[in-house]
């Protein structure tokens, strides 16, 4: 895989607490790589609902650095949506994953179901795995 970090946004986190096959592969690819698992602190808010297993959660959280949201990230992720013309109402969360993404020791990827948005906010710098 060659990556130093992967960070997973809502769909990738929602996807390994359903162990999803293909995430499932890519994921034990990575721990076997030595690869830094990340998300964002808002990304739990985000996958968080009546259908969500809440023990396979609970179970994973220890499994993954979770970054805390902080006013300093949150006006980076602000700038980052300007930057890419996007609106914080539709693109708030996606723009946390990419400042989370663009500041980790790279090569960096971030495994989403959003891949334009993606791209739009992280530009080249991060590998965007679609899911």
């Amino acid at each position: 895989m060659s990556l130093e970090s992967l960070v997973l946004d809502s769909q990738g986190f929602s996807e390994w607490i359903d162990q999803d096959r293909k995430v499932m592969r890519l994921l034990e690819q990575a721990e076997r790589d030595g690869v830094d698992l990340a998300m964002s602190a808002a990304t739990i808010i985000e996958v968080s609902h009546s259908d969500v297993d809440i023990a396979r959660l609970s179970w994973l959280l220890p499994r993954i650095r979770v970054e805390p949201v902080t006013k300093e990230s949150a006006c980076h992720s602000a700038g980052l949506l300007k930057a890419a013309g996007l609106h914080g109402h539709e693109y708030a969360i996606d723009a946390m994953v990419a400042e989370l993404a663009l500041r980790l020791p790279g090569p960096v990827a971030v495994l989403t179901s959003d891949v334009d948005a993606m791209v739009e906010l992280c530009g080249q710098r991060v590998r965007i795995i679609g899911l």
